[in-house]
This record gives C-alpha cells, sequence and structure tokens, in this order.
C-alpha cells in the first residue's frame, strides 16, 4: 500500500515550474512586506517503509530536487530543496525541508501533512534562513504526487498546487532580488 504522506512531499520536491522563467522579482529582499508565490517542485529520493500491523505503514523519506517561484512576492526565483520526513499511515507526515538558492542562501522549513492516499495535503511553516532569508517567516502548501515508486525504494514526485506567502526579515533590508 502506498503512503499518501509520501506521496505528498514526493508531489512537492517535482513540480516543474509554473510561472513564466522571465517574469522580474520586484521585492526587495528585507521588505517587511508580505509576498505570495506559487510555483514548482519536484524530486527523487529514497523511501524506507516497514509494517505497523494491518494496513499500517510507517515511512522514512529522503527527496533532492528543484523548487521554481513564480509572483513578485517570491523569496527567490530556483532553489535546491532537500526534505527529510517521517510518516505514518494513521496519524501522517512530519519533516523538514531546506532551500539553497544559487547564492549559497537557505530558507527553513517544518512540515505536515495528512497520511491517507485521500488526503495528502502538506503544509509548511517557514522558520527562518541564512543570508538574505534571515528571519523570513511564512507558510506554503501542496499535495504530493508520487510519478515513480520502484520496488527498492527509489522514489521520485512532484508537489501540485503549490503556494505560500512570506515575509522577508529585515535584517537585509534594502538589498535587491535577482
Amino acid at each position: 500500500m502506498k503512503s499518501a504522506w509520501a506521496v505528498a512531499l514526493v508531489l512537492a520536491l517535482a513540480v516543474p515550474a509554473c510561472g513564466r522563467p522571465d517574469e522580474p522579482a520586484t521585492r526587495t529582499v528585507g521588505s517587511t512586506e508580505e509576498g505570495t508565490f506559487e510555483g514548482s517542485w519536484s524530486a527523487t529520493g529514497t523511501r524506507h517503509i516497514i509494517p505497523l500491523g494491518g494496513e499500517r505503514r510507517g515511512s522514512l523519506v529522503d527527496l533532492q530536487g528543484t523548487m521554481l517561484l513564480a509572483g513578485a512576492g517570491r523569496p527567490g526565483v530556483g532553489f535546491r530543496a532537500e526534505v527529510i520526513a517521517m510518516g505514518d499511515t494513521q496519524t501522517g507526515l512530519v519533516g523538514r525541508a531546506v532551500w539553497t538558492d544559487e547564492h549559497g542562501d537557505q530558507v527553513f522549513s517544518e512540515i505536515k501533512g495528512e497520511g491517507t492516499a485521500a488526503q495528502n495535503h502538506i503544509e509548511g511553516t517557514l522558520l527562518g534562513g541564512t543570508g538574505r532569508y534571515a528571519g523570513a517567516t511564512g507558510s506554503y502548501e501542496f499535495s504530493w504526487q508520487y510519478v515513480i515508486e520502484a520496488d527498492e525504494g527509489a522514489i521520485q514526485g512532484r508537489a501540485v498546487g503549490l503556494k505560500g506567502r512570506v515575509r522577508l526579515g529585515q535584517a537585509n533590508a534594502g538589498t535587491s532580488q535577482k
């Protein structure tokens, strides 16, 4: 049986870009205005599943992939996104994510989700970051969709409906966003 939370997580990491690549960012990094974004996230990695009795399963997921964001309020355009998460088909998913931009600056978040095939909604809370993302707050959400699930634990997936909001910290006010 497939773990819905793992599917939702893989979706978050595997969706292709939703915005136009030539769309300019109009925000100033460090502004205290809240901006919104949407995007795509696709990822590959591994999943280890253990039985917990009956139809219940527990899983560990380790994913790496690409996140592309669109919208004037996006924190950045492209990121390498990494996630580690633990899921339970009965209680849901908990995990941590780090997004790293082309300059090496990072955004940290925690993710939580529902754990059934019918309810694979995942929500993330931004926990700050490094460099131009220091002090970042906000949230994002998506549903996860598996694209490939191999018997040996290899997985690939994508986020569906990735959208969120972000407020960058004042530590970097006045630095221009590229």
